[in-house]
């Protein structure tokens, strides 16, 4: 079960979003339905912002990027801007953690 995928333009991960948490966190690995163009699996995150206004998608786009060892700039989100499932390409070259 993988929450990533390699492609030609990047490192496609795929979040499960808990905007307004008391505390933020990375992880469990989720398992989720199949969908056309998304990895299997979603990673949790959570996040103490609110979802208004874009906060919350900041916030995880910052957790991420510090979680995988990439500048926030190269990360683009690209599905789910106001969903709970969302969908990031990283740009730039990095490892992913274990969960």
């Amino acid at each position: 079960m993988s929450f990533y995928q390699q492609t030609p333009e990047g490192l496609v991960v795929a979040v499960k979003a808990q905007p307004g948490a008391r505390r933020a966190a990375i992880g469990p690995v989720l398992p989720a339905a199949p969908a056309p163009g998304w990895p299997d699996a979603r990673l949790k995150i959570a996040v103490t912002a609110p979802p208004e206004d874009g906060r919350a998608n900041e916030a995880i786009i910052a957790a991420l990027a510090a979680w995988l060892g990439a500048k926030p700039a190269a990360i683009t989100l690209t599905a789910g801007a106001t969903a709970r499932d969302k969908r990031f390409i990283v740009a730039a070259a990095c490892g992913v953690p274990d969960v």
